[in-house]
C-alpha cells in the first residue's frame, strides 16, 4: 500500500509538474510575445526618435535661417531709408555750394542786361542766356530773396537812407540779389534800407 501511495504521489507530482511546465511554457510564450511586441514598439520608438531629432534639427535650422533672413531684410531696409534721408538732407547743401560758385556769372549777366547797348540782337542773346540760367536755377529749387521788407535773416543792410517814398524798414535799393533754396540762404541780398 505504501507503494501504491507512493506511485500515486509520484503520478500526482508528475501531473503537477506537467501542468506547471505547461503553465510555465504558456507563460514563457506569453512573455516572449510580450517581449517581442515591446521590442518592436521600442524599435519603432527608437526609429521615430532618431527621425524626430533630425526633423527637429532641420526645423530649427530653417527657423534660424528665416530669422536671419528677416533681420538682414530689416537691416537693408533701414540702410536704404537712412541713405535716402542722408541724400535728401545733403542735396540742398550740395546745390547751394555749386550755385554759389555760379552767382558771380549771374551777376555779370544782370550787369550786361542793365548796360546800354545799341545792338538789339546782342542784348536779346544776353537776355536769352539770363533766362536760361534763371530757368535752370528754378529747376534746382533756387529762388531770389524777396526785396520788399528788410529781414536780417535774408538781407544784409549796407546802407540806411532817408526816404520820403518808403516807410521805415522797407528796402529802398538792391545792390546785389540774394538767393535761397527753401529756407536756406545761399547768398544774402545786399540792400539799402529806409530809416
Amino acid at each position: 500500500m505504501s507503494e501504491i501511495k507512493e506511485k500515486l504521489r509520484h503520478e500526482k507530482n508528475e501531473e503537477e509538474n506537467d501542468v506547471t511546465e505547461e503553465a510555465a511554457a504558456e507563460e514563457t510564450a506569453k512573455n516572449a510575445e510580450a517581449g517581442a511586441e515591446e521590442t518592436e514598439k521600442n524599435a519603432e520608438a527608437a526609429e521615430a526618435d532618431a527621425e524626430k531629432p533630425e526633423a527637429d534639427k532641420a526645423d530649427d535650422e530653417v527657423a534660424k535661417l528665416k530669422e536671419q533672413l528677416m533681420r538682414n531684410m530689416a537691416e537693408y531696409d533701414n540702410y536704404r531709408k537712412r541713405t535716402a534721408k542722408e541724400k535728401a538732407e545733403m542735396m540742398p547743401d550740395i546745390t547751394a555750394r555749386v550755385v554759389s560758385d555760379f552767382l558771380p556769372v549771374l551777376d555779370n549777366l544782370e550787369r550786361a542786361l542793365a548796360a546800354d547797348c545799341s545792338d538789339e540782337s546782342y542784348k536779346k542773346g544776353v537776355q536769352m542766356i539770363y533766362d536760361s540760367f534763371m530757368e535752370t536755377l528754378d529747376k534746382l529749387g533756387v529762388e531770389k530773396v524777396p526785396a520788399e521788407d528788410f529781414d536780417p535773416s535774408m538781407h544784409q543792410a549796407v546802407q540806411q537812407v532817408q526816404s520820403d517814398d518808403h516807410e521805415s524798414g522797407k528796402i529802398v535799393n538792391v545792390f546785389q540779389n540774394g538767393y535761397r533754396i527753401g529756407t536756406k540762404v545761399i547768398r544774402f541780398a545786399m540792400v539799402s534800407v529806409a530809416q
